[in-house]
């Protein structure tokens, strides 16, 4: 299967999540909706409004014409080469998170082996399902397994830091990529319109925060009045009636009360000055700045931590959770990767 099969695959895959999402009826709307409709009842965090938020950010990236774009800045792709076995090991803190891995391993005419989350599972195995029905080169192409992986070329795996070591030990000596935690940060000015910060609170609450690209820690210059900025987030507070996250927000809070900490009750949010990255659940750290120059600094010092970055100059406000198909985990190339192990013939020209 060229190059070209493979982008109509996956243009016609997004055209049908699209369709799916919009209400056009299709041989597979039913089947997915339910599916969209009822992961809450397997994992309490996958909430219908965030599945859907999550299959359509991946749906509007899966066009001809972005996918096109994305794969012309690697001509080696054109190329005839000798498919690899990619183990892939998904993570599942948000839906379909490992799924850029997924697409990934299959534009480069790669095979998959996945080893999805327990959390994260039956969403992604019915998109393959679909993908698979568009074109059915693809079935010998992908494998999904629970057990322990084996037969590879090499290795993709995320996780958290703890894992990372598990995933070092029995992976080290294969070509691999292995992720560890990561957490994303904004850089507020002071100037930011109610737009702008609306949209900043949808980088904090989308997926109540447990993705590696949400907002868990601001950074504000010294006297910041943070009124402004909790009064544009009212629309949210409606977070705190799911179950889980409202157990976290009261765990929280007893705790800051017990130890006589300072922090900030929105009653649907807790925000506490730390200098670390990583807040809990309900949680939004945040840090004050003397100046840009000392600010970018400590986030230089910071990078190896840090997913990406929201604000003004960076990432826009509400576009964390919606990266393009170049915007690569932990800013590793996961295409060059796979492409530097390859074996090619060149096209005759």
């Amino acid at each position: 299967m060229d190059l070209k099969k493979r982008i109509e695959s996956f243009s016609e895959l997004g055209a049908i999540l699209r369709d799916t999402l919009a209400g056009k009826e299709n041989k597979y709307s039913a089947k997915l909706l339910e599916l969209i409709e009822n992961l809450h009842y397997k994992n309490e965090w996958f909430t219908a409004e965030n599945v859907r938020s999550a299959t359509k950010a991946i749906a509007d990236e899966l066009t001809e014409e972005n996918l096109t774009g994305w794969t012309n800045a690697y001509p080696e792709l054109k190329d005839d080469c000798s498919p690899e076995k990619i183990a892939v090991i998904m993570a599942g803190n948000i839906p379909l998170v490992g799924f850029h891995d997924f697409l990934s391993v299959l534009i480069c005419g790669d095979s998959i082996i996945a080893k999805t989350s327990s959390k994260d599972s039956d969403l992604i195995v019915s998109i393959s399902d679909i993908l698979c029905s568009v074109n059915p080169e693809f079935k010998n192409l992908i494998s999904f397994t629970e057990d322990t992986i084996r037969d590879f070329d090499a290795v993709i795996a995320t996780g958290s830091n703890n894992s990372s070591r598990y995933f070092e030990y029995y992976f080290g000596k294969y070509p691999h990529i292995i992720r560890k935690n990561r957490n994303s940060i904004a850089i507020i000015d002071g100037k930011e319109t109610n737009s702008e910060l609306q949209e900043l609170g949808n980088d904090i609450f989308l997926y109540f925060g447990l993705g590696c690209r949400n907002v868990s820690k601001i950074y504000v210059p010294k006297g910041y009045d943070f009124s402004k900025m909790t009064n544009n987030w009212k629309k949210f507070s409606g977070i705190i009636n799911h179950n889980k996250y409202a157990n976290n927000y009261d765990f929280n809070k007893a705790i800051y009360l017990v130890n006589k900490d300072k922090f900030q009750d929105t009653g649907f949010l807790l925000i506490k000055e730390e200098n670390k990255i990583a807040s809990p659940v309900s949680v939004l750290f945040f840090e004050y700045y003397e100046s840009e120059s000392a600010l970018k600094q400590e986030t230089e010092l910071l990078k190896n931590n840090i997913q990406c970055i929201v604000g003004r100059h960076n990432v826009p406000f509400g576009k964390a959770q919606l990266p393009h198909l170049s915007d690569y985990a932990d800013g590793i190339d996961t295409i060059d990767f796979l492409l530097k192990k390859k074996t090619c013939r060149d096209n005759v020209k």
